[in-house]
C-alpha cells in the first residue's frame, strides 16, 4: 500500500511539472522587490536592465545616488514603470528606440531625440517620453498653445508647438502629462453653435429681422448685457426664414425677440424715399415697375390682405428719388434690387492711335519733236505736248499794226496783243523742267521730273464714356457736295441747287463694357476721311474706315487693323522701231515711272477708370502735357509781336487729391529748386563782381 501511494504521488509531480514547463506565461511570470538606499544611479540602471533583459545605454552626465523602497513586490510592467518614475524625479528620461535599445539622458535632451510619435492606439502611459500631433476643428492652434505651454514641463523634456497652415498642435513630453493635454485640448476644441433652429416669418422680412439681431448684438458694448458666445442668424430669403445658431440659452432667446418683431404692422403700406447715387429715377422706374408687378403676382396668393400687395414707384426728376410705397418685405426686395444698380458704374478711357506712313518717287523724262509742217511726236505722260505748247505761243504773237493810205487820208491800224491763256495753260500742265528748241523749221521739247514724296501722320484721337454707354467724336470740317441741281431751261422760272454737307476729318464713335477683372468689350466704329480734289462733276473724298468689335484688357495696346500697300506705275510712250535704238532711243520716246509705298496702322488702347484717383492721375498728364506746350511757347515768344502774352494754363494743384507724405516730398523738392536758384544767382552775382574787380585791376 505504501509503494502505491509513493507512486501515486511521483506521478502527479512528473503531471504538476510538466504542466508548469509547458506554461511560458506561469514561467515568465516574476515579481521583484524594489529597494535602494544609497545606490548609485549607474548601478541601479544596471540592475534593472538585468531584470528586464533590456540593454541600456547611460549617458556619461547621469551621476547620482537613489533612495528609494517600494513595500510590495512589481510585475515586469510595474517595474518598468518604477523604473521610469525614479528616474523622472532626480531628471532623467528614456528614450526606447526601434531596435529594442533603452538610452538614459537628460530630460531637457529627450525632446530633441527620436522619441515615438503616439496616437489614439498607442498613446503610451507614465513618464515613457512620446510626441502627439492633435488637430484643432473649431479653435485657433496659435490661440491654445499659450495656456497648454503653463502646464506643460518646457524646462524639461515638455514642448508645445502650433502650425497655422494645417491648425494642428504637436505636443511632446512624458505620456501622462501628453494625455492629460490632448483631453483637455478635444474638450476645449468644441463648437459652440452645436444647434440650429429655423424660425419661419408670418409678416416680417426676414433680411431686415436679421439686420435688427446684428446691430443689436454686434454693437459696440452690447454683447457686456449678453452672457455666453454670441448666437449667428442667418435670413433664407427664399423661405422668409431667420437660421439661428449658438447655444440653447442664447438661441431661445434670439427666438423670442424674433417672435415678438413678426407682428403685422398698424398700417397697410409703407411709403418710402429713396435718392440715388449715380443711376438716373427715370431708368430705374421703367425696370423696377415691371419687377415689382411680377412681385405682386407671386407674393398675392400667400397674403390674404390684397392692399399690401400693390406696389408704386414714381420718379422725382428734381432731387433724382424714388418715391416707394410697398409693404415691408417688397420694400426689402426692392431696395436690395435699387442698391445692385445704383452703383457707381466703371469709366472707360479709348485712345484710338492711327499711324499713316507713305513715300513716293516718281521719275519721267522725254523729247517732242515738231516741224512747221505739222508733224513730229506728241507725247503726253509727263505734261503738256509740244503742239499744246505751239499752239499758245502761235496764239500769243498777235498781229502787227498796219498803216493804210487812201483819198481820205492815212489810217493807222493799232497793234493785236495776241490771246496768252492757251499758252498758260499748256505751261500750267509742266512737272519739273521742260526746255524748248527752235531750228529752222524743227522743234523740239524736252522735258524732266523728278519727285520724292514722304508723309508721316499720327493721330490720337481719345474719348471717354461710363460702361455701356455709347460716345463719339470728330474733328474735322463739314464740305458742301452738290447733290442735285435744276437750271433754267426748259421754261423753267425757279432753278436751285441742292448741297449737302458731308463731314470730313477723324471720327471715332465707341460702346465699351467692362467684363470681370480688367477686360474691357469695345464695338468700335473709327473713320479718317479727307478731300481728294475736285473732278469733273464734284469733289472726291479719301475716306479709311474700320468696324470692329475686340476684346482688351485694361491699359493694352491692340492693333485693329491696316494697310500696307506697294505700287509701282511704268509709263513708255515712243516711236516705233526709233524708240527702241539704243541710247538714240530716248530721243524719239517719253518714259515715266513711279513707285508709291504706304503703312497703315490703326491701334487702340483702353483705360479702366473705376475711382477719383485713377480719373484725376489721367486728367493731370493730359493737363500738364498741354500746359508744358504753352510754357515752351511763352520762352519762345511770337514772332514779330516780342510783347505779345501767350495764354497759358494755370497751374494745377492736386495736393488735396495726394497724400501728405507726397505733398511734404514736393514741398521739400521746391525749396530745394529754389535755394538752388538761389544759390545761382548769388554765384552769378559774385562772379560778375569779380570780373568788375579785375578790370579795374586791368585797367590802373
Amino acid at each position: 500500500m505504501k509503494n502505491k501511494s509513493f507512486r501515486q504521488k511521483l506521478i502527479a509531480g512528473i503531471v504538476v511539472g510538466a504542466a508548469l514547463l509547458s506554461s511560458p506565461a506561469a514561467w515568465s511570470k516574476q515579481e521583484y522587490a524594489a529597494n535602494f538606499k544609497g545606490t548609485d544611479i549607474q548601478e541601479f540602471i544596471n540592475i534593472v536592465g538585468k531584470n528586464l533583459d533590456k540593454t541600456i545605454i547611460v549617458d556619461p552626465t547621469v551621476r547620482g545616488k537613489i533612495n528609494v523602497r517600494s513595500y510590495d513586490l512589481l510585475s515586469d510592467e510595474q517595474y518598468y514603470q518604477f523604473f521610469l518614475n525614479t528616474l523622472q524625479v532626480y531628471g532623467y528620461a528614456v528614450v526606447e528606440m526601434e531596435n529594442n535599445i533603452l538610452k538614459v539622458i537628460k530630460d531637457k535632451d529627450a525632446k530633441t531625440s527620436a522619441i515615438r510619435v503616439a496616437d489614439d492606439d498607442t498613446p503610451g502611459a507614465g513618464d515613457e517620453m512620446v510626441t502627439r500631433i492633435v488637430a484643432l476643428y473649431n479653435t485657433e492652434a496659435k490661440q491654445l498653445a499659450p495656456l497648454l505651454r503653463q502646464l506643460n514641463d518646457n524646462a524639461g523634456g515638455g514642448n508645445v508647438v502650433n502650425y497655422d497652415p494645417s491648425n494642428v498642435m504637436m505636443i511632446t513630453g512624458r505620456a501622462a502629462v501628453v494625455n492629460k493635454l490632448v483631453d483637455i485640448v478635444r474638450r476645449v476644441d468644441k463648437q459652440g453653435d452645436t444647434e440650429v433652429q429655423v424660425v419661419p416669418l408670418q409678416f416680417a422680412s426676414a433680411g431686415e429681422i436679421v439686420r435688427i439681431i446684428d446691430t443689436l448684438y454686434r454693437a459696440q458694448g452690447s454683447q457686456a448685457q449678453f452672457s455666453g458666445p454670441t448666437p449667428k442668424v442667418v435670413a433664407d430669403e427664399r423661405t422668409n426664414a431667420v437660421v439661428v445658431s449658438g447655444d440653447q440659452k442664447n438661441r431661445d432667446r434670439v427666438v423670442k425677440l424674433i417672435r415678438k418683431l413678426d407682428a403685422e404692422q398698424a398700417s397697410s403700406g409703407n411709403t418710402k424715399v429713396r435718392y440715388l447715387h449715380y443711376a438716373k429715377a427715370e431708368d430705374l422706374v421703367e425696370v423696377l415697375t415691371g419687377f415689382s408687378k411680377k412681385l405682386e403676382g407671386e407674393q398675392g396668393g400667400k397674403s390674404t390682405n390684397s392692399r399690401r400687395n400693390e406696389i408704386t414707384i414714381m420718379a422725382h426728376n428734381e432731387t433724382n428719388a424714388l418715391v416707394i410705397n410697398a409693404d415691408p418685405e417688397q420694400m426689402r426686395t426692392i431696395e436690395s434690387v435699387i442698391n445692385q444698380l445704383d452703383i457707381r458704374r466703371a469709366q472707360v478711357l479709348v485712345e484710338a492711335i492711327i499711324v499713316e506712313v507713305a513715300e513716293g518717287d516718281d521719275v519721267g523724262f522725254g523729247v517732242q519733236w515738231a516741224t512747221t509742217a505739222g508733224g513730229g511726236t506728241q507725247f503726253n505722260n509727263l505734261g503738256p505736248t509740244i503742239g499744246e505748247i505751239g499752239a499758245g505761243i502761235w496764239a500769243a504773237q498777235g498781229e502787227e499794226g498796219t498803216t493804210v493810205t487812201t483819198e481820205n487820208g492815212t489810217t493807222v491800224n493799232p497793234d493785236t496783243r495776241g490771246d496768252i491763256s492757251i499758252l498758260a495753260q499748256a505751261l500750267g500742265k509742266v512737272n519739273g523742267m521742260a526746255w524748248g528748241i527752235a531750228m529752222g523749221d524743227f522743234g523740239a521739247l524736252v522735258q524732266a521730273v523728278s519727285s520724292d514724296t514722304k508723309s508721316n501722320v499720327l493721330a490720337t484721337p481719345s474719348i471717354t464714356t461710363l460702361d455701356n454707354q455709347e460716345a463719339s467724336f470728330i474733328v474735322g470740317d463739314e464740305v458742301p457736295v452738290l447733290t442735285g441741281a435744276q437750271n433754267s431751261s426748259n421754261g423753267n422760272s425757279n432753278p436751285f441747287q441742292t448741297v449737302e454737307r458731308k463731314e470730313v476729318g477723324v471720327k471715332l464713335k465707341v460702346i465699351p463694357q467692362v467684363n470681370e477683372g480688367n477686360a474691357v468689350k469695345l464695338v468700335i466704329e473709327q473713320e479718317v476721311s479727307g478731300i481728294n480734289g475736285k473732278t469733273g462733276v464734284d469733289v472726291t473724298f479719301a475716306t479709311r474706315r474700320l468696324t470692329t468689335t475686340v476684346m482688351a484688357d485694361s491699359g493694352q495696346i491692340v492693333v485693329l487693323g491696316g494697310l500696307i500697300n506697294e505700287e509701282v506705275q511704268e509709263s513708255v510712250q515712243k516711236v516705233p522701231f526709233l524708240g527702241d535704238i539704243p541710247l538714240i532711243g530716248h530721243l524719239f520716246k517719253s518714259s515715266s515711272s513711279g513707285k508709291k509705298k504706304k503703312n497703315l496702322m490703326v491701334f487702340i488702347k483702353p483705360t479702366i477708370i473705376r475711382d477719383g484717383s485713377t480719373m484725376q492721375g489721367i486728367a493731370g498728364r493730359k493737363y500738364n502735357y498741354f500746359r508744358a506746350l504753352q510754357l515752351e511757347q511763352e520762352e519762345r515768344g511770337v514772332n514779330l509781336m516780342p510783347n505779345t502774352d501767350v495764354p497759358v494754363l494755370p497751374e494745377w494743384d492736386q495736393s488735396e487729391h495726394l497724400s501728405p507724405e507726397v505733398n511734404e516730398i514736393i514741398e521739400r523738392y521746391k525749396q530745394g529748386k529754389g535755394l538752388e536758384m538761389k544759390m545761382r544767382e548769388t554765384d552769378s552775382t559774385l562772379k560778375t563782381i569779380s570780373d568788375s574787380k579785375a578790370d579795374d585791376q586791368a585797367k590802373k
